[in-house]
């Protein structure tokens, strides 16, 4: 009598569309035992209705998050091959036009949020003596463009806060990830525009012609931008960050990507300001 090793199990936030609903079905499909989390429950039971294992998760409510660990424990017998940390959204606005509650929603989401999810996994991992987590961070966590601080600083803090991570979980058979997508097909440009409706101040601001361009792009159907990719292009990187004896730091995806990880280490501080500040009208994930 054989008896089958049970199927890797893999907690995925953000899987209401886009780049978490992919890898979600895409895993599923690789024999992954997929829990994905979404944070509104009428996604969730569309999830359920598709044939995902699938739990309610507020990336901004501590008890939502505790809640969704216990439930991903259940499901799986304790145990937790996986994190993919992918839930976030973008706010669009001049840094000068971002309160302190828009900045700090941001951060909660993206950031905070994030960190308390993955340090409650941990210790599952730890006691099993392995574990990935995979980060999905951002072009914007390489480099900077106009009008995306708030996004821009999540990101940028992600990509610190996991290095540091990786150093730490050295030896403990625990490995760290971060996907830099670039530009993707999603409905994340659809988010950032409601984000942007509801934080910042248009009419008021130094920056309403900037903001006119902005909202152009944010509304635009399909891709806004050249070299951008479908979400399975993402799904890919995935799966080897999961599944690769191994896994790289980093996994650059588009080609946006690939180009600004190298500008960034060749160029001085002044050029790359020059060439930043001629394609803030594109956009970037």
């Amino acid at each position: 009598m054989t008896i089958s090793a049970p199927a890797r199990s893999v907690l995925i936030t953000g899987c209401s569309s886009g780049i978490g609903y992919t890898c979600a079905q895409g895993l599923a499909r690789r024999g992954w035992r997929v829990i994905a989390a979404a944070r509104q429950t009428a996604d969730v039971a569309r999830l359920q209705a598709e044939g995902l294992t699938a739990v309610q998760l507020d990336l901004d409510d501590p008890d939502s998050i505790a809640a969704a660990v216990a439930a991903t424990l259940t499901i799986t017998g304790g145990t937790l091959d996986a994190l993919f940390n992918n839930g976030a959204y973008g706010l669009p606005g001049a840094v000068e036009d971002l309160s302190r509650a828009a900045l700090r929603a941001q951060l909660e989401t993206n950031l905070l949020g994030t960190h308390d999810l993955t340090c409650r996994v941990i210790p599952i991992m730890r006691r099993q003596g392995h574990g990935r987590i995979v980060q999905n961070s951002s072009l914007l966590g390489l480099i900077p463009l106009p009008y995306r601080g708030a996004y821009v600083a999540s990101k940028f803090a992600l990509e610190g806060l996991t290095d540091t991570l990786r150093l730490e979980l050295a030896g403990s058979g625990i490995q760290v990830c971060l996907i830099e997508p670039g530009p993707i097909l999603s409905r994340f440009r659809e988010n950032a525009h409601r984000a942007f409706k509801a934080r910042i101040d248009t009419e008021h601001s130094v920056h309403r012609e900037a903001y006119r361009l902005a909202e152009a792009r944010l509304t635009k159907e399909g891709a806004a931008q050249p070299f951008t990719l479908p979400p399975e292009a993402v799904l890919k990187k995935v799966i080897h960050a999961l599944e690769h004896p191994r896994p790289r730091p980093r996994y650059y995806v588009t080609f946006p990507t690939h180009l600004f990880g190298l500008l960034r280490r060749v160029l001085s501080n002044r050029a790359m300001d020059w060439v930043l500040t001629r394609i803030s009208s594109g956009g970037a994930r």
